[in-house]
């Protein structure tokens, strides 16, 4: 079943800013592909033009599955992307479709291959008894605590990671078996058990070509009118910086500048130096990563070379 041309599913991976939407729309506008985004901050509806969300007359183009799904207020995580987009690979395998998933989570990816762990959900009352600790004490006693119940995992995460922290404690608190025990336990649910899987990655070998449309991004996210979306998402009661759609890469930094903590220019440069992190960080996951095959688009792309290539690397039998 795995290795039926009519099972497909394809990956377009690849750094922030190097170019996936773009080619994903010349796929779409080729035929025979339904794209679903991977993307933690599309998810959220207003948080548009700092997630360089596809325009309005892009999605008319080409419609991305899995973006305006959820309000910023709501929590959004990588098991919550995995039964969506499992469910989307059915839907299009229904009409007979390629699921062509496009994006820069890479965690999102690694869990809708993987599977995840069998874990319950989290207690909220947990949450606040671990957090009154860390109020009370600090993150370095959570994290004391951890290591005498989970020492595999303390050793693992850093006293700072407050969210992964809580979350690890959390588990032992709630089920008393410690989250790495969890990890080696849980059973894996393989995507390509079930699926040709085909994965591409578009990637710039040169980085400093990726840092300058990195920064073209940003003048292009100001003249589209970034300052103001954040002002409007600020005027909402709900919404904080604690939020996870509020930690999205942009947003965290222009809140801060609006709200007068920081001004301009140290706003522009965290925001630059937060996006080449996060394409740091997207590359060395692509560079571990298993079965991928890379295209380099350093220079101008030739888009309609690029998806040529790609048509053949997705349909081929």
């Amino acid at each position: 079943m795995a290795n039926s041309a009519l099972n497909r599913v394809g990956f377009l991976m690849g750094p922030t800013a190097s170019g996936k939407t773009a080619l994903a729309i010349e796929l779409y506008q080729s035929g025979g592909f339904d794209i679903i985004s991977v993307d933690s901050a599309m998810v959220y509806r207003g948080l548009d033009i700092g997630s360089a969300k596809p325009s309005q007359e892009e999605l008319v183009q080409a419609p991305h599955r899995l973006i305006d799904i959820r309000d910023p207020a709501e929590a959004y995580n990588a098991v919550d992307f995995r039964n969506d987009a499992l469910r989307e690979i059915e839907r299009s395998h229904a009409r007979n479709r390629i699921p062509l998933f496009v994006g820069g989570t890479m965690l999102y990816y690694k869990v809708l291959l993987e599977g995840v762990a069998n874990m319950p959900s989290a207690d909220a009352a947990v949450r606040a008894k671990v957090e009154a600790i860390a109020e009370e004490k600090g993150w370095q006693a959570v994290h004391a605590l951890l290591t005498q119940v989970d020492p595999v995992a303390a050793e693992r995460i850093h006293p700072n990671h407050s969210q992964r922290l809580s979350r690890a404690y959390e588990v032992f608190l709630q089920t008393g078996k410690p989250l790495s025990q969890w990890h080696s336990e849980q059973e894996r649910d393989a995507l390509c058990e079930r699926y040709n899987v085909r994965q591409m990655a578009v990637m710039p070998i040169d980085r400093k070509i990726l840092h300058g449309r990195i920064e073209q991004r940003f003048d292009q996210m100001m003249e589209l009118g970034f300052e103001a979306e954040v002002m409007a998402l600020m005027q909402r009661e709900d919404l904080h910086l604690d939020l996870p759609s509020m930690r999205s890469v942009g947003y965290r930094q222009m809140w801060r500048y609006l709200a007068g903590e920081i001004n301009f220019a140290t706003m522009r440069d965290q925001i630059l130096a937060a996006t080449r992190q996060l394409a740091k960080r997207q590359f060395t996951w692509l560079r571990g990563w298993e079965d991928v095959y890379h295209l380099d688009v350093s220079g101008t792309p030739d888009l309609e070379a690029l998806n040529n290539l790609a048509l053949r690397y997705y349909q081929r039998d």
